[in-house]
Protein backbone atom coordinates (compact mmCIF):
# COMPACT_ATOMS: atom_id res chain seq x y z
CA UNK A 1 0.00 0.00 0.00
CA UNK A 2 2.89 2.27 0.88
CA UNK A 3 4.18 1.80 -2.80
CA UNK A 4 0.64 2.91 -4.63
CA UNK A 5 0.79 5.96 -2.11
CA UNK A 6 4.33 7.19 -3.19
CA UNK A 7 4.16 7.69 -7.02
CA UNK A 8 1.30 10.71 -6.12
CA UNK A 9 3.52 12.59 -4.05
CA UNK A 10 6.40 12.32 -6.26
CA UNK A 11 4.32 13.53 -9.49
CA UNK A 12 3.14 16.37 -6.88
CA UNK A 13 6.96 16.77 -6.20
CA UNK A 14 8.35 16.89 -9.68
CA UNK A 15 5.53 19.33 -10.83
CA UNK A 16 6.01 21.62 -8.32
CA UNK A 17 9.67 21.72 -8.98
CA UNK A 18 8.63 23.64 -12.55
CA UNK A 19 6.91 26.13 -10.67
CA UNK A 20 10.49 27.59 -8.62
CA UNK A 21 11.09 30.90 -8.84
CA UNK A 22 12.76 32.50 -11.79
CA UNK A 23 16.60 32.26 -10.95
CA UNK A 24 19.11 34.51 -12.58
CA UNK A 25 20.48 33.17 -15.99
CA UNK A 26 21.61 34.80 -19.19
CA UNK A 27 18.62 35.25 -21.48
CA UNK A 28 17.90 33.35 -24.93
CA UNK A 29 17.30 36.36 -26.44
CA UNK A 30 19.95 37.65 -29.35
CA UNK A 31 22.58 39.83 -27.19
CA UNK A 32 23.78 43.68 -29.09
CA UNK A 33 26.94 42.00 -30.25
CA UNK A 34 25.12 38.99 -32.48
CA UNK A 35 22.76 41.59 -34.20
CA UNK A 36 25.47 43.77 -35.56
CA UNK A 37 26.02 43.83 -39.51
CA UNK A 38 29.52 42.68 -39.79
CA UNK A 39 29.55 42.81 -43.79
CA UNK A 40 32.45 44.83 -44.78
CA UNK A 41 31.19 48.57 -46.38
CA UNK A 42 31.32 49.03 -50.17
CA UNK A 43 34.33 49.92 -51.76
CA UNK A 44 34.85 53.22 -52.40
CA UNK A 45 34.24 54.29 -55.81
CA UNK A 46 37.39 54.91 -57.69
CA UNK A 47 38.96 57.94 -58.51
CA UNK A 48 38.50 58.34 -62.47
CA UNK A 49 42.17 58.82 -64.04
CA UNK A 50 43.42 61.83 -64.96
CA UNK A 51 43.94 62.96 -68.31
CA UNK A 52 47.54 62.54 -69.64
CA UNK A 53 48.16 64.36 -72.95
CA UNK A 54 51.35 63.31 -73.71
CA UNK A 55 50.07 59.60 -73.16
CA UNK A 56 47.12 60.82 -75.16
CA UNK A 57 49.27 62.03 -78.30
CA UNK A 58 51.41 58.52 -78.09
CA UNK A 59 48.00 56.75 -78.71
CA UNK A 60 47.04 59.03 -81.45
CA UNK A 61 50.48 58.16 -83.19
CA UNK A 62 49.55 54.64 -82.82
CA UNK A 63 45.70 55.10 -83.97
CA UNK A 64 47.19 56.72 -87.12
CA UNK A 65 50.02 54.29 -87.85
CA UNK A 66 46.98 51.47 -87.03
CA UNK A 67 44.93 53.25 -89.56
CA UNK A 68 47.63 53.05 -92.63
CA UNK A 69 48.95 49.46 -91.36
CA UNK A 70 44.86 48.07 -91.77
CA UNK A 71 44.78 50.37 -94.95
CA UNK A 72 47.74 48.38 -96.44
CA UNK A 73 47.08 45.24 -95.16
CA UNK A 74 43.12 45.55 -97.01
CA UNK A 75 45.13 46.26 -100.42
CA UNK A 76 48.01 43.71 -100.31
CA UNK A 77 45.17 41.24 -99.32
CA UNK A 78 43.21 42.26 -102.36
CA UNK A 79 46.05 41.47 -104.63
CA UNK A 80 47.26 38.13 -102.68
CA UNK A 81 42.94 36.84 -102.88
CA UNK A 82 43.33 37.29 -106.35
CA UNK A 83 46.69 35.06 -106.71
CA UNK A 84 45.15 32.69 -104.59
CA UNK A 85 41.97 32.66 -107.08
CA UNK A 86 45.01 32.61 -109.79
CA UNK A 87 46.40 29.31 -108.26
CA UNK A 88 43.11 27.49 -107.02
CA UNK A 89 43.82 24.14 -108.24
CA UNK A 90 47.21 24.51 -108.62
CA UNK A 91 49.78 22.15 -108.10
CA UNK A 92 51.50 23.35 -104.71
CA UNK A 93 55.00 24.28 -106.47
CA UNK A 94 53.84 25.28 -109.35
CA UNK A 95 54.47 29.24 -110.88
CA UNK A 96 51.16 30.62 -110.29
CA UNK A 97 50.66 28.54 -106.88
CA UNK A 98 54.45 30.41 -105.50
CA UNK A 99 53.28 33.70 -106.63
CA UNK A 100 50.17 33.22 -103.94
CA UNK A 101 52.83 32.22 -101.66
CA UNK A 102 54.76 35.31 -102.28
CA UNK A 103 51.73 37.14 -101.60
CA UNK A 104 50.64 35.51 -98.62
CA UNK A 105 54.18 36.25 -96.94
CA UNK A 106 53.06 39.90 -97.59
CA UNK A 107 50.23 39.77 -95.80
CA UNK A 108 52.12 37.86 -92.95
CA UNK A 109 54.39 40.66 -92.87
CA UNK A 110 52.16 43.36 -92.74
CA UNK A 111 50.38 41.37 -89.79
CA UNK A 112 53.56 41.45 -88.23
CA UNK A 113 54.06 45.19 -88.34
CA UNK A 114 50.39 45.51 -87.18
CA UNK A 115 51.09 42.95 -83.86
CA UNK A 116 53.71 45.49 -83.34
CA UNK A 117 51.41 48.33 -82.29
CA UNK A 118 50.47 46.01 -79.75
CA UNK A 119 53.50 45.67 -78.11
CA UNK A 120 53.98 49.09 -78.22
CA UNK A 121 50.78 49.87 -76.34
CA UNK A 122 51.70 47.08 -74.33
CA UNK A 123 54.96 48.94 -72.98
CA UNK A 124 52.66 52.09 -72.64
CA UNK A 125 50.77 50.86 -70.33
CA UNK A 126 53.46 48.50 -68.15
CA UNK A 127 55.16 52.07 -67.82
CA UNK A 128 52.02 53.65 -66.92
CA UNK A 129 51.39 50.58 -64.36
CA UNK A 130 54.40 51.10 -62.76
CA UNK A 131 54.56 55.11 -62.58
CA UNK A 132 50.48 56.02 -61.78
CA UNK A 133 49.68 52.64 -61.00
CA UNK A 134 46.11 52.93 -62.65
CA UNK A 135 44.16 51.84 -65.86
CA UNK A 136 43.58 54.19 -68.65
CA UNK A 137 40.77 54.11 -70.78
CA UNK A 138 41.97 55.19 -73.71
CA UNK A 139 44.83 52.63 -74.25
CA UNK A 140 42.72 50.48 -72.75
CA UNK A 141 40.44 50.81 -75.96
CA UNK A 142 43.43 51.29 -78.00
CA UNK A 143 45.05 48.09 -77.06
CA UNK A 144 41.62 46.18 -77.95
CA UNK A 145 41.08 47.79 -81.23
CA UNK A 146 44.47 46.62 -82.13
CA UNK A 147 44.14 43.16 -81.03
CA UNK A 148 40.88 42.95 -83.23
CA UNK A 149 42.38 44.47 -86.61
CA UNK A 150 45.30 41.61 -85.94
CA UNK A 151 42.53 38.85 -85.49
CA UNK A 152 40.87 39.70 -88.40
CA UNK A 153 44.53 39.71 -90.06
CA UNK A 154 45.17 36.43 -89.31
CA UNK A 155 41.43 35.31 -89.62
CA UNK A 156 41.98 36.39 -93.46
CA UNK A 157 45.22 35.28 -94.16
CA UNK A 158 44.18 31.63 -93.05
CA UNK A 159 40.96 31.91 -95.15
CA UNK A 160 43.32 32.74 -98.10
CA UNK A 161 46.43 29.70 -97.12
CA UNK A 162 42.98 27.39 -96.97
CA UNK A 163 42.58 28.10 -100.83
CA UNK A 164 45.78 26.70 -101.79
CA UNK A 165 46.59 23.45 -102.33
CA UNK A 166 48.90 21.86 -98.86
CA UNK A 167 53.15 22.28 -99.68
Amino acid sequence: MLLRALPAPLALLLIAAGCTAQGDYPSLLPRPAETQNLDEPPPAAPEPPQTDPALDAQIATVMATLTERVSAFDAAATRAARLVSSARGAAAGSDRWLDAQVGLAELDSLRSSTGDLAIQLGDMAQERAVTVGSEYPALTAASAQVREAVAAQVARITALQGQLAPA
